[in-house]
């Protein structure tokens, strides 16, 4: 059976370099907005040095994500690689670490969008208020995300740009105004402020400055020329976020230096920091003179806006997820079920959406930083050693791109920043989890959560725990509907096709789903167009009745006459009329001269107004049965 799509729907390989780079930028760049304070509260001084250490990480971490995904140009990131390299089990264990990724990505994203609103009113930059504001942000996004609500690419790409130069005019605006490198040399006495622990600390947490690097490996499906632009706009990326993040903490600490021990950018709004909004202390500490208030005011609406769709977009990878792990048998049926209206896994969504919640409640801004750390070392780490174990278990595979440096081991060309890059999230992911025994507590717990599910799960259906085992279904549930409300089965001049009444009833699986068969009968050019062809029409309305027998009291069907060559706009048009979601024809008996699919089906894939299923008859001798 193949499926033709209607142009511009379906998962078609239209997005090219700029595309990618916004998209991917609109979700790297949001977290800039509650990172820098994060880091600071552990670093202090020693901030932008570790931006610098995190970027390089993140560098062999993006060639990483870039070469993999070359090779598979399919939605997963970490957890596909895994699942190529290794087997199911190390899949799982990389998509549930993905998974708590998604969560804090729409808990911390949230709990952020009301301190940089207080700019209008101060009380949303303190607790409880700011508690209560950020479990009402995840609540609503919950019941949009359950009804299907889309998010408007247009905009997000508008945002991800304003967004990026905003940064950028921050950056020079205060490398002009404030930027002072004695300054940055004295704000640091390492081994007191910071510590060497929380300067160990603040790298994985740095980390969480580049969530969403997993977004251009899950747009893969839909980039155009995969292999020149995944790795053109990955390296924009790249560019971008490291220039942004090499300077903009500099100018923070020139700003807001630290003076006994303390700095205002790690300081609650409680005690007069910015800890909780610290691009708005940026702007309010460069002295922008009479622009001072609009530019807090601009800063303040544009953060806002950019976390909440930060927020809507974790809550959209958490449906997504949900749904790979379902198809490739790795999440119970319960937890995957999908609403009986909206079609979108709203028991996932409710279950991930309260988990979010609840790690909101406490308010501890450095938790979520950690906890995030916890969940997206591990899988980047998984990430780098699948590239590893691809290098040496599929030498020969074809690799449109591959990551700068190479070693030579036994035989072997290993990927340099693969391995630094494994070092790198790996040593970042002990130091996280050793240091901070709330993360090991609470890192602890979800994955002895997660393993204990899947192993009973698949126990349970008789499934082996590290062999693959792959639920084919139509479309993605939660961005495309897997059934159709209204289906058109076209035939011609009598050739019918069980198959395709078979593929309709399929489609059509809910009893309120309508089945229409037309039957196109053709009229000679010297018969007028109603003439009586009762031989014709008897069969005609046979085959309906076929259908009917096969499809039930749901299958209505009619015959209807046309001029030689008028069978495919007739069933076309049908199709606008009764406004089918889906077209579904076999394919024509062969004969000699004839093309493939012949006239009528070229008309209606031509100027098809939906999808179009075509269904080939069953083989008989190596040829197609033209009974």
């Amino acid at each position: 059976m193949a499926e033709y799509r209607p142009k511009g729907r379906g998962l078609e390989r239209v997005l090219g370099t700029g595309s990618l780079f916004s998209t991917a930028y609109g979700n790297v760049g949001s977290s800039i907005y509650y990172a820098l304070g994060l880091v600071a509260i552990f670093a202090l001084g020693m901030t932008p040095v570790v931006f610098v250490i995190a970027g390089l990480i993140f560098a062999c971490t993006a060639a990483t994500y870039t070469e993999a995904t070359t090779m598979y140009p399919e939605a997963g990131g970490s957890s596909s690689f895994a699942r190529r390299a290794f087997n199911e089990f190390w899949s799982f264990f990389a998509a549930w670490g993905q998974m708590l990724n998604y969560i804090i990505t729409v808990a911390i994203s949230a709990f952020f969008v009301p301190h940089y609103l207080s700019v209008f009113w101060d009380l949303l930059g303190e607790s409880p208020a700011d508690i209560v504001a950020g479990i009402v942000v995840v609540a609503l996004l919950v019941l949009l995300n359950i009804v299907g609500v889309k998010e408007s690419a247009g905009l997000n790409v508008f945002l991800a740009l304003a967004d990026f130069l905003t940064q950028l005019v921050l950056v020079v605006i205060g490398i002009v105004l404030v930027f002072s490198p004695d300054t940055l040399v004295n704000n640091v006495d390492f081994g007191t402020s910071p510590t060497v622990t929380d300067f160990l600390i603040a790298i994985p947490v740095g980390m969480v400055a580049y969530t969403g690097i997993e977004t251009i490996s899950n747009m893969a499906e839909e980039a155009r020329d995969y292999g020149r632009t995944i790795p053109r706009a990955m390296t924009a990326v790249v560019v971008a976020v490291f220039a942004i993040y090499a300077f903009l903490p500099a100018v923070a600490l020139s700003a807001m230096p630290v003076r006994d021990g303390e700095t205002a950018l790690a300081l609650p709004k409680e005690d007069g920091g910015y800890a909780d909004d610290p691009i708005l202390g940026v702007v309010a500490n460069i002295e922008l003179g009479s622009l001072q208030e609009p530019a807090e005011i601009y800063v303040g609406i544009l953060a806002a806006t950019i976390l909440f769709i930060a927020t809507n977009a974790g809550m959209i990878g958490v449906s997504r997820l949900t749904y790979s792990m379902g198809q490739y048998r790795q999440l119970p049926e319960r937890l995957r079920a999908l609403h009986p209206r909206f079609r979108t896994p709203y028991v996932a969504i409710i279950l991930f959406g309260l988990i979010a919640c609840l790690t909101i409640l406490p308010g501890q801004a450095e938790f979520l930083g950690t906890i995030y750390a916890f969940g997206a070392m591990l899988s980047f780490t998984i990430a780098h050693m699948a590239v590893v174990a691809l290098r040496i278990k599929q030498p020969a595979k074809e690799r449109p791109y591959r990551g700068p440096g190479t070693v030579r081991l036994r035989g072997y060309e290993l990927p340099l920043f693969a391995v630094l890059g494994g070092l790198g999230t790996g040593i970042a992911w002990i130091v996280v989890t050793v240091l901070n025994l709330e993360t090991l507590a609470a890192g602890a717990v979800w994955l002895s959560l997660g393993v204990a599910t899947y192993v009973i799960y698949r126990r349970r259906q008789g499934l082996s725990l590290t062999e693959t085992h792959k639920v084919v279904l139509p479309k993605p549930a939660v961005e495309h509907e897997v059934e159709y409300e209204s289906i058109l089965v076209g035939f011609e001049d009598g050739h019918y096709s069980p198959e395709a009444v078979a593929t309709a009833v399929r489609l059509a699986a809910r009893r309120r789903r309508g089945i229409h068969v037309l039957v196109v009968i053709t009229v000679p050019p010297n018969s007028p167009i109603d003439a009586v062809m009762p031989k014709e029409e008897a069969r005609a309305a046979s085959l309906i009745d076929s259908a009917r027998v096969r499809g039930g009291r749901r299958v209505t069907g009619h015959w209807e006459k046309v001029r030689p060559g008028g069978g495919g706009r007739r069933i076309v048009e049908e199709a606008k009329d009764i406004r089918a979601r889906a077209i579904v024809m076999s394919l024509p008996p062969r004969r000699t001269g004839m093309s493939l699919f012949g006239k009528t089906l070229e008309t209606v894939l031509a100027e098809r107004p939906c999808r179009v299923i075509i269904d080939s008859p069953p083989q008989v001798d190596g040829r197609r049965d033209g009974r």
